[in-house]
């Protein structure tokens, strides 16, 4: 069900280390590295990231929750977005490959009622 999660940190440094440190004990290592937004897993596909909370806009830092729900295929990604948009939901961005994350990440990102980066992924070509 959950692909990914991502947090904001107060402390970026500080958590950086921690993270690195308590991850590594379980078998998880950075798998990307954005400069504000590490995302740790394993065999390349980052499950947990990590953001600068200090980062943001300049209205202020950035304190959504960010969620990535699976998706079975591209389909049930637009089929995602498509009934997110019919029930008010901003859209933050439509589906499309995303080759920055891996030449076959396709996914659909938008804001839900409280303010949430909600998106929905598949990783095939």
């Amino acid at each position: 069900m959950i692909d990914h999660l991502g947090i904001n940190c107060t402390d970026f440094a500080r958590s950086q280390k921690f993270y690195d440190a308590v991850l590594d004990v379980l078998g998880y290592t950075r798998q990307l590295d954005f400069g504000e937004a590490v995302g740790y897993g394993r065999d390349g596909h980052p499950t947990f990231w990590i953001a600068d909370a200090a980062a943001g806009d300049a209205s202020g830092p950035n304190r959504e929750v960010h969620v990535a729900f699976s998706a079975a295929d591209p389909e049930q990604v637009q089929a995602f977005y498509d009934t997110a948009l019919r029930l008010g939901a901003e859209s933050l961005h439509a589906p499309r490959l995303w080759p920055e994350y891996h030449p076959s990440y396709f996914g659909a990102f938008v804001r839900d009622p409280d303010g949430n980066n909600v998106e929905a992924v598949c990783h095939q070509a």
